[in-house]
């Protein structure tokens, strides 16, 4: 009967075990392609590349070979250097969109769910206004204004996710605001400045971040959706999206040309999902990690 318990005791604790090593393999699979990714997009300068602009009518839609790895495309260019360099686009507006939201919809966040009263209606009010404009028509509004080009599609997506990021900082500041570390600050008299600096900034970043890991991820698809429909980066500027537009007309003929980009696009943005929301149920406060 002991050695019964004994069993059922080693099942129970190896079941969380084998778990844990489950979901520690994804996060570090995800971890190591997106390296990968950043690696080969940062290095694609000094890489035994292929021009990415370079075309060639008579070597148009070629298979892979030991000259092109991964073929060429519709206009002879060749497919993986596109590929490579098409990542630096995206994963530039990936990053630095989110960085526009995250800095300017963090510090509206942290001060309407600080201050409260009618400053936090006023911010709450204009988010929901910005949410309630179609991002399509924001989109081809600023374009057709600043024209197409990478910084003002960095900055569409960036005011964009202002309103998420707001959210995220406010909702986190109200469950705070108010717990004793804070009270104690307020008590021995601490500056509304030092109290979100030092006492209430460091436990907001940190689902700040894991929110702005999945910003990434949900921005890159955007970013290949606005390029698929020709509002991003102009030609011949490669983008995963712009190269999924592409091959779209090569689907019957050569359909790796959309195939390809589509799930690089996929693993990446994956990638960023995995890391992102395990690193969310981290920083769960339900879950006593504040």
């Amino acid at each position: 009967m002991a050695t019964l318990e004994l069993d059922i005791d080693e099942q129970v604790v190896a079941a969380p075990i084998r778990k844990t090593r489950r979901l520690g393999l994804l996060f570090w699979a995800a971890i190591g392609w997106i390296v990968f990714v950043f690696a080969v997009a940062i290095f694609a300068g000094v890489l035994p590349l292929a021009d990415p602009t370079a075309m060639d009518m008579l070597e148009r839609r070629q298979p892979p070979s030991m000259q092109h790895w991964l073929g060429t495309d519709g206009l002879g260019r060749d497919e993986l250097a596109r590929l490579i360099h098409g990542a630096r686009i995206s994963l530039v507006v990936g990053l630095c969109a989110p960085m526009i939201g995250i800095t300017i919809g963090g510090a509206l966040g942290m001060l309407a769910g600080y201050f409260r009263g009618r400053f936090e209606t006023l911010v709450v009010g204009s988010m929901d206004v910005l949410l309630a404009f179609p991002p399509l028509i924001l989109a081809l509004a600023v374009t057709a204004y600043l024209g197409q080009s990478l910084p003002n599609l960095t900055l569409i997506l960036g005011v964009l996710g202002i309103p998420a990021f707001m959210r995220v900082a406010r909702a986190t500041t109200l469950s705070l605001a108010r717990r004793e570390f804070v009270i104690a600050a307020q008590a021995l008299g601490a500056t509304h400045a030092r109290i979100l600096l030092r006492e209430l900034l460091p436990n907001v970043f940190l689902p700040l971040f894991a929110f702005f890991l999945l910003g990434v991820a949900v921005t890159i698809v955007v970013e290949g959706a606005l390029s698929f429909l020709g509002l991003g980066v102009p030609p011949p500027i490669s983008s995963w999206g712009s190269m999924i537009g592409e091959g779209r007309e090569s689907l019957e003929i050569a359909p790796r040309l959309a195939f390809i980009p589509a799930v690089t696009m996929f693993l990446t943005v994956l990638s960023f999902n995995l890391v992102g929301d395990t690193l969310r149920a981290l920083t769960d406060p339900r879950q006593g990690a504040l």
